[in-house]
This record gives structure tokens, C-alpha cells and sequence, in this order.
């Protein structure tokens, strides 16, 4: 399973105007409503908000990562949003966060969650992709910034 295969245009939002890391999660949280692996909107809401409260998910070099295992999705779910201005995340370097993925899975697929959060942390985390990601200006854009960047990658 690679990124570029969970992600589709309708769940890329680019250049967002949010000042707080409760409207970025809010803002992701309303991306994926109409999902259709989304299952129970609430329950997401309230499984990635308590994920957070245990740990805030700013994964530092200006990435968020809101996620949950849970059972509000029948498949895995991705969001991607770049922010017009950097925002407090609460983050482990402390430094504010432009980019924001939010993941989730099922509770049953524990290793895939895990193998996801790591591509996304090591795609993301160089500076070069995230400064190309930043810079686009279309959901196909990031989509095929993604199928280049992971096509040597093995599947998950």
C-alpha cells in the first residue's frame, strides 16, 4: 500500500487559512467526512482527538500527523493539507507545522498503520520533498509528486 494509492484529489486541501492546531484537525476531520471507508464521523473525530490529547502528533520539521486506529474506518484513510501559514502544533521540536497529514485505519490492521506512519515520516521528512510540496498548487500535482517520489518504494 503506498501513500499515492490512498490519497485521491477530493482529500487534498493545499494553502489552507487556519490559525490553531484545533481548526487544522477540525479542517482534516471535515476532509475525510465523505470518505467512503468512513463509517462513523464522530467516532473518528472523537478516537483522533484522543489520540492527540495523549500525545500531541506534531512529528516535527513542520509535519503534523493527527491519526487513530480505529473502528470508524472500514479501510485506511488519508488526508493531506499544506497551510498557508505556519501554526503552533505543539510539536516535538517545537517548531511550528505547514504540513498535515491525517491517517487513519482499522483497528485490526495495527502493522499497516505503523508501516504507514513510518512511509509517511521518512517520504516527508526529507526537506526537498517537503519544500516541492509546498510549493504545488494542485491535488494532481501532489498526487504525482507522490507516485515519483514512491515509485522505487516497495509495497506496503
Amino acid at each position: 500500500m503506498k501513500i499515492e494509492s490512498l490519497l485521491s484529489e477530493s482529500f487534498i486541501a493545499l494553502n489552507l487559512d487556519l490559525a490553531s492546531k484545533s481548526q487544522v484537525i477540525d479542517a482534516m476531520l471535515d476532509l475525510v467526512a465523505t470518505h467512503p471507508s468512513v463509517c462513523d464521523k464522530e467516532k473518528l473525530r472523537q478516537d483522533v482527538l484522543k489520540r492527540e490529547r495523549e500525545m500531541s502528533t506534531g512529528i516535527g520539521k513542520a509535519i503534523a500527523l493527527p491519526h487513530a486506529k480505529t473502528s470508524a474506518v472500514k479501510h485506511p484513510v488519508l488526508a493531506l493539507a499544506t497551510l498557508h501559514k505556519e501554526i503552533n502544533f505543539d510539536s516535538i521540536d517545537n517548531e511550528p507545522v505547514r504540513i498535515i497529514f491525517l491517517l487513519a485505519t482499522p483497528e485490526e490492521m495495527l502493522a499497516e498503520h505503523l508501516k504507514l506512519l513510518g512511509r509517511i515520516t521518512r517520504l516527508a521528512g526529507r526537506m526537498d520533498f517537503r519544500e516541492q510540496l509546498l510549493l504545488l498548487k494542485t491535488p494532481a500535482a501532489v498526487l504525482d509528486l507522490f507516485r515519483e517520489e514512491e515509485k522505487d518504494f516497495p509495497q506496503i
